[in-house]
């Protein structure tokens, strides 16, 4: 149970990018009052949490309700995970939403979903619990990982004033390569569960 729960815990946060979200968390926030962003930072933790939990316990009905078979989930799992890779490793100048100048306070959207509990987290939550993986192991790691990204977020504007630009340009390519090797490793198994299982 120690090894799966690392090994979950560690692509949680690698798709969770606490580092790589910190310049977009200080601008979205940037028109908040300081009293209200740690607020703000926990809430929004909390509802990414709770919706990472729920795709534990209904991604089977998740599943069947949508026809999908486990390689298919596999496989476009991998390629999401890919493009974030890509673009984690290759970052665009241009890449910062609008929502970014908006100067109100922001629920859900664009923080809690998709920033935090984004497309990759929630469908590796879904395939991870297809899996057989026990859900206390599952939700352990959800938690522990969500507790480490609530922490990272609450320092980001100390951890972006320590690390520096070129720091942070640094840990995000980090990441990107290591989830790289961690979605090509998710093509081949659902490849391989999708044409080479019955031989």
């Amino acid at each position: 149970m120690t090894n799966e729960l690392l090994s979950l815990l560690v692509l949680l946060l690698i798709l969770l990018d606490p580092v790589g979200n910190i310049p977009l968390l200080i601008s979205l926030l940037r028109g908040v009052a300081p009293e209200r962003r740690v607020h703000i930072i926990v809430r929004e933790n909390l509802i990414a949490a709770a919706l990472l939990v729920l795709f534990v316990f209904f991604g089977d009905w998740l599943l069947s309700t949508l026809r999908l078979t486990p390689a298919a989930l596999e496989i476009s799992s991998g390629i999401i995970l890919f493009l974030i890779a890509v673009r984690m490793v290759f970052p665009s100048p241009t890449s910062a939403p609008e929502e970014a100048m908006r100067q109100e306070e922001p629920l859900i959207v664009p923080i809690a979903v998709p920033m935090i509990a984004g497309p990759a987290a929630l469908a590796t939550v879904l395939l991870t619990a297809r899996q057989g993986f026990e859900p206390l192991t599952l939700i352990l790691a959800i938690l522990a990982a969500v507790a480490i990204n609530t922490v990272a977020l609450l320092a980001g504007e100390r951890i972006a004033q320590r690390l520096g630009r070129a720091g942070m340009a640094a840990m995000e390519r980090l990441m990107g390569l290591i989830l790289t090797t961690m979605a090509v490793q998710m093509l081949i198994s659902g490849l391989r569960a999708a044409f080479f299982a019955a031989s």
